[in-house]
């Protein structure tokens, strides 16, 4: 058993210390507290949708919330992981990694949402500090308008 008293870090990782490990692999990748909340909404609103879903088959990124039949993908992306102008405060430590970690992912970002509306999806974009309730009015919206223009 390894008390992390003389803990390396495996070979090749990026972890600085024991500590730090274990609090970014505690970190969610899906359903936090603003999708969570989201979501109940759009249920309680009767909608139905895919949860952590890939919209498209050939394309290896998933959306945080899928209406396939209204080929609608939502994201709601986390302040520090996805560069919010608002609220992304660079890194003290190992701020080169990080810092071009997060640039990789905005661009990746960027990526997908091209790739999507390329093959006729509609992409929204919710930061995790945006009000629940005009989030799910938006989707809520935004899936009623496309459903009725496939009609």
């Amino acid at each position: 058993m390894n008390d992390g008293i003389n803990w390396e870090p495996p070979q090749g990782s990026w972890a600085s210390s024991a500590a730090r490990r274990r609090n970014m692999q505690a970190i969610r990748s899906r359903d936090t507290k603003p999708e969570r909340l989201v979501r109940s909404l759009l249920h309680a609103q009767g909608l139905r949708y895919r949860v952590a879903a890939k919209p498209l088959p050939g394309l290896r990124r998933t959306a945080d919330i899928v209406f396939r039949s209204a080929k609608l993908a939502v994201f709601i992306d986390g302040c520090y992981w996805h560069g919010c102008p608002e609220h992304y405060v660079p890194p003290k430590t190992n701020s080169s990694y990080w810092s071009d970690k997060v640039a990789r992912n905005v661009a990746r970002d960027r990526d997908t949402d091209a790739q999507l509306e390329a093959a006729g999806w509609t992409v929204l974009r919710f930061w995790e500090h945006d009000p629940a309730d005009d989030c799910a009015l938006k989707i809520a919206a935004a899936v009623s308008r496309l459903r009725n223009r496939s009609q």
